[in-house]
C-alpha cells in the first residue's frame, strides 16, 4: 500500500522504520518542524525527520494539517492509508477522508483508558498493573476510534521513558500487522466500550514535585511518571530545588516525611508510609550524581527535611 506516515518523537521511529523495511511504500512523512533541545539555541530536526532524510522519503515539516496548501499536498499523494504515531497535532476531517483506508493510530494505552497526550505517564502514576498498545481507526474524536489490534503490556518498575521505549519497539510489528491485514482486506475493528473512559492530560513541571507527604508507593509512581520528562524534583530547606531520578520504595516507617537516613552507600527519605531510597539526584546548577555522593558533599543535618507541601505545587 501507498502510505503517509505522521510522527515526531523517538517513539515513532520504530514504526516508521518497520514500514520503510516492508513491502509497502512510504510516500510521504509528516512531522513537526525542527526544535531546540536542552538549553541551546540550535534547532534540530525531529527523530522522524532524521529517518525520513536517511531513507530519502519526501518530508513535510508542519505544525498543522489544517491549511489548504498542506491539505492539497497530502491529497496529491493519493495514499491508500495514513499511519500516525505521536505526531503532536490533530488530523482534520477533510484530511482524514483522503486515504482510501483512512488513518490508523498507534496509541500507548488500553483504550478507552487514558485517551490523550500522556497515556504511559498516567498509567504509571495511577498505579495501573497493566496497560496496552492499541492500533485504532483515527476519527474526529480524541482517540475514540474502533480498535484493530490490542496487545496487553505489564507495568513493572519502569520509568515512563523506559516503558514508552519498549512499547514503541513492540508496537512497530503490531502496526505492520494491521497494515498488512488492511491491504489483504482481512482487518476487523472493534468499537471501544463506552465505560472506563479516562483522559491523560500532558504532565507539566509542577506534576513532578515530590513532597514526601504521601506514601512511598505514590511518591515512587510520581517520580517514574515524569522521568525523563518533565522530570521529578523536590526542595531543600530554603527552597533550592533538587532533581530526582528513579528511587526504590522500602518498607520502613521509622522516618518522618522528608527525614533523611544517610549512610556511606545510600540516602533514604521517609514518607507518610514507607520510605524511598534515592537513586541519582541533581542539585540546582549541578550534574547528576549518586544521592550518597550528594550527601557526602552537602552534609545534611539530622533535622533537615526534604519536600513538604508547597503553595502552588500539586
Amino acid at each position: 500500500m501507498r502510505i503517509i506516515f505522521a510522527g515526531t518523537p523517538e517513539a515513532a521511529v520504530p514504526t516508521l522504520r518497520a514500514l520503510l523495511s516492508s513491502s509497502h511504500e512510504v510516500a510521504l512523512v509528516i512531522t513537526r518542524p525542527p526544535a531546540r533541545r536542552g538549553r541551546g539555541k540550535t534547532m534540530y530536526p525531529s527523530p522522524v525527520a532524521e529517518v525520513a532524510t536517511e531513507f530519502g522519503v519526501e518530508l513535510l515539516e508542519t505544525t498543522t494539517l489544517k491549511t489548504p496548501d498542506i491539505a492539497q499536498r497530502i491529497e496529491d499523494v493519493q495514499a491508500d492509508l495514513g499511519v500516525v504515531v505521536a505526531y503532536g497535532g490533530l488530523v482534520p476531517p477533510n484530511v482524514l477522508a483522503m486515504p482510501v483506508h483512512g488513518w490508523v493510530n498507534l496509541h500507548f494505552s488500553d483504550l478507552p483508558r487514558w485517551r490523550g497526550a500522556a497515556p504511559v505517564q498516567w498509567a504509571i502514576r495511577e498505579g495501573d498493573a497493566t496497560t496496552a498498545s492499541c492500533v485504532f481507526n483515527l476519527e474526529e474524536g480524541l482517540d475514540t476510534g474502533s480498535v484493530y489490534s490490542r496487545v496487553e503490556v505489564p507495568i513493572g518498575h519502569e520509568s515512563a521513558g523506559e516503558l514508552l521505549s519498549s512499547m514503541a519497539k513492540a508496537g512497530a510489528d503490531q502496526v505492520l500487522g494491521v497494515v498488512d491485514a488492511l491491504a489483504a482486506g482481512s482487518a476487523t475493528a472493534t468499537p471501544q466500550p463506552s465505560e472506563g473512559v479516562t483522559h491523560a492530560r500532558r504532565l507539566e513541571h509542577v506534576d513532578g514535585y515530590v513532597s514526601f507527604t504521601h506514601d512511598a508507593g505514590y511518591e515512587d509512581r510520581v517520580i517514574r511518571s515524569v522521568t525523563p520528562n518533565p522530570g521529578a524534583y523536590t526542595v531543600l530547606p530554603g527552597g533550592a530545588r533538587m532533581k530526582l531520578d528513579k528511587a526504590t520504595p522500602v518498607d520502613r516507617d521509622d522516618l518522618a516525611p522528608g527525614q533523611l537516613d544517610v549512610t556511606k552507600k545510600q540516602v533514604t527519605v521517609g514518607c507518610t508510609s514507607g520510605a524511598l531510597v534515592l537513586g541519582k539526584v541533581a542539585p540546582a546548577g549541578k550534574s547528576w550524581m549518586d544521592a550518597a555522593a550528594w550527601a557526602r558533599g552537602a552534609r545534611p543535618s539530622e533535622d533537615l527535611r526534604l519536600g513538604g507541601e508547597l503553595e502552588g505545587e500539586r
